[in-house]
């Protein structure tokens, strides 16, 4: 038995060990230490799929254990975190905290629709779950860290995240195509591959900005999905 097939599947569980060890600290309120711990699930979640083909060590397992590991990190971990944050920074625990939970579920149920769509092999329909799950994680450690901004203010509110949180699920399964990041050296210079370089110029820009406004490193990621999604419904609007 080769031990490299099995090397995807380990890089894998580790996004989920991420994602399980980041809901006890966003259990405890601690989102500087979930939300770092949620990116470094994004970065074993695409490293797995690049290790694999690299290693030729495809499996339908390993797509399976993907898709249960992506459920954990990015769709319970971020409903914790904004059901966490709704009763610190509101009215304790209120049942309108719950309904951010409805992230997971629908979370859920996009990953199981990708699994067996086959349009999505290059771009995306619908919201992808690592972008929905960063934009919670970077909103609540933003808030934390700026708890007399504006933004801090609605979020105490109990209408804010709670349509915040429905209109994401709508995106998560709604048919709008949305670019995904993945450059192919060598591929043409297409449509699809100028949205994704005018988003990384945008993010560019961003990290100068925070820099230069000395802002908390997570305004960049926060910003920076909220564009995504932005953009893509441009696009979509206007048939770009």
């Amino acid at each position: 038995m080769k031990i490299t097939r099995h090397i995807p599947n380990f890089v894998t569980v580790m996004n989920l060990v991420c994602g399980a060890v980041a809901i006890i600290f966003a259990f405890k309120g601690r989102f500087e230490l979930a939300f770092p711990l949620m990116l470094a699930a994004a970065v074993f979640d695409f490293f797995d799929g690049f290790t694999a083909r690299a290693l030729g060590a495809y499996s339908d397992i390993g797509r399976e254990l993907d898709s249960l590991c992506d459920v954990v990190s990015f769709g319970v971990l971020p409903s914790v975190m904004l059901y966490k944050l709704m009763c610190v920074c509101s009215f304790g625990e209120h049942w309108s905290c719950y309904i951010p939970l409805v992230i997971a579920v629908f979370s859920a149920l996009r990953l199981a629709k990708f699994n067996v769509d086959d349009r999505q092999h290059e771009n995306f329909l619908g919201l992808p779950t690592p972008a929905c799950a960063i934009l919670c994680g970077s909103l609540c450690c933003f808030v934390a860290h700026y708890p007399a901004t504006f933004l801090a203010e609605w979020c105490t509110g109990p209408l804010f995240i709670p349509i915040l949180s429905c209109v994401l699920s709508a995106l998560l399964v709604c048919e709008i195509p949305m670019f995904s990041m993945k450059f192919k050296f060598g591929a043409g210079f297409d449509r699809t591959m100028m949205k994704r370089l005018l988003f990384v110029v945008l993010v560019l820009l961003l990290v100068v900005l925070a820099v230069v406004l000395k802002l908390n490193w997570t305004f960049v990621p926060l910003v920076s999905f909220v564009l995504y999604i932005v953009k893509n419904l441009l696009y979509q609007l206007f048939g770009i």
